[in-house]
């Protein structure tokens, strides 16, 4: 080696030991405090499947879910040593009356078919895929969707090529809905009996603070666990215990709210958000951190899109308003799903004289789980990453900063990238 080389082998290592040094003594002067990742919609479709799906595996099709995106988002997940996974919904196809009165016993298949055991088997199914997240330090605090709380009525038919073993039109199922006052309906609505289910099938998750505080970083404990949940004053008249609800790590503050409440669908419980926000803050809290299932503002990721959030009908939008307006006023950050996308961006506003203003407080779609792709194909200018799948990781520093960081990979599962980075003001 020529004296020329030794210098500058030399001089690069010192460099990157400058470098190391550098990142080293950064990580000391404001270490990360907490880390959760945040992701929704995983569940699978029998009358549709996305073209680089297709055909879906028997597994898949039996409990309808995307075993294959699922399980490597979780494994993406628990790489990044996140203490919490909020999964924002839509983790079973559900959609129907889980109700005793929906299961015929005069079969095998009658019973199995019916959508009460429906619900519950796929319910097992992705509970059986999250459970070494927990065991493996990530615990998980689920977000109920609208495939969980809603019915919808009608005929499912799953089509030839959905799945290899269904070579002709096949009926899946017909589903008969009711409303609150239990009259049958059509369309998609929620209802008390899914509500019920919910409960019986994620609410052990709902908070098991022995099991959260276990992965919890030393120093860092739950508390504060919500002791109401919305009712009249959002005009509710069904127990939306564990629904939504609440509670405090340290100096944050967790609200999780069902958007598709039974008798008042994609409204958020704006009236109890904003009463236990207050109360959050007079005990000392400094970020608000909100997830539910549908947007607030929908993302038109192309022509095709019709929205489908909070501001799916103009009778919603005042909720939605009230909704947002506690969102800013606190410095929340709102992550959801339902649109099979990724997105994260501050809504633009539109102002009561006509003008738009850009929102101070970002809205995170990550209803990129595996469900799927909202966009069939990428219209000219769309974004590739509209056909991700992809999750949120969000650090929460000493210092009080907070990074929300976006990963993803595309939908023919190539290498996983940082698609955006968010530093939050504090």
């Amino acid at each position: 080696m020529t004296p020329s080389l030794i210098k500058l082998t030399a001089m690069c290592a010192a460099v990157s030991a400058v470098a190391l040094s550098s990142v080293a003594q950064a990580q000391t002067t404001d270490p990360v405090v907490l880390t959760f990742s945040t992701v929704g919609d995983s569940r699978q479709d029998p009358s549709k499947v996305d073209s680089t799906q297709k055909p879906m595996s028997q597994q898949d099709y039996n409990w309808l879910q995307n075993s294959k995106a699922w399980s490597r988002l979780m494994r993406e997940i628990s790489s990044k040593k996140a203490n919490v996974l909020f999964f924002n919904g839509d983790m079973i196809m559900g959609y129907g009356n889980a109700d005793v009165s929906t299961v015929s016993t005069n079969s095998v298949a009658g019973v199995v078919n019916s959508d009460l055991v429906r619900y519950y088997t796929q319910s097992a199914f992705w509970r059986g895929m999250v459970a070494p997240l927990i065991e493996n330090g990530t615990y998980v605090v689920p977000v109920a969707g609208n495939h969980e709380v809603q019915c919808r009525s009608g005929a499912v038919t799953t089509g030839t090529g959905i799945v290899a073993s269904i070579t002709s039109n096949t009926a899946w199922g017909n589903i008969t809905c009711k409303d609150v006052n239990g009259n049958a309906a059509t369309g998609k609505l929620g209802m008390k009996t899914n509500e019920d289910a919910w409960r019986a099938n994620y609410g052990d998750l709902i908070i098991d603070s022995a099991r959260m505080n276990a992965v919890l970083p030393a120093g860092q404990t739950v508390a504060n666990i919500s002791a109401t949940a919305p009712g009249a004053a959002d005009g509710l008249s069904t127990d939306q215990s564990k629904l939504s609800y609440s509670f405090d790590v340290g100096n944050n503050h967790f609200a999780i709210i069902n958007t598709d409440p039974a008798g008042a669908d994609s409204t958020a419980p704006a009236n109890w958000l904003s009463a236990d926000f207050a109360a959050a803050q007079a005990r000392g809290a400094q970020h608000f951190f909100v997830f539910g299932h549908k947007p607030a503002y929908t993302y038109f990721y192309n022509s095709s899109a019709t929205a489908g959030g909070l501001d799916a009908n103009a009778a919603g939008t005042a909720n939605r308003d009230a909704f947002w307006s506690t969102i800013e006023s606190y410095g929340a950050t709102y992550f959801c799903g339902h649109e099979h996308t990724y997105n994260m961006s501050q809504p633009v506003i539109k102002n009561t004289d006509g003008t738009t203003r850009t929102s101070s407080a970002y809205q995170v779609l990550v209803g990129s789980g595996g469900s799927p792709f909202d966009a069939a194909t990428l219209a000219a200018g769309e974004p590739v990453t509209d056909r991700y799948y992809a999750f949120a990781n969000v650090r929460v520093f000493q210092s009080g900063k907070v990074q929300i960081d976006a990963y993803g990979f595309s939908d023919t599962y190539g290498p996983t990238k940082l698609l955006q980075s968010v530093t939050l003001a504090h």
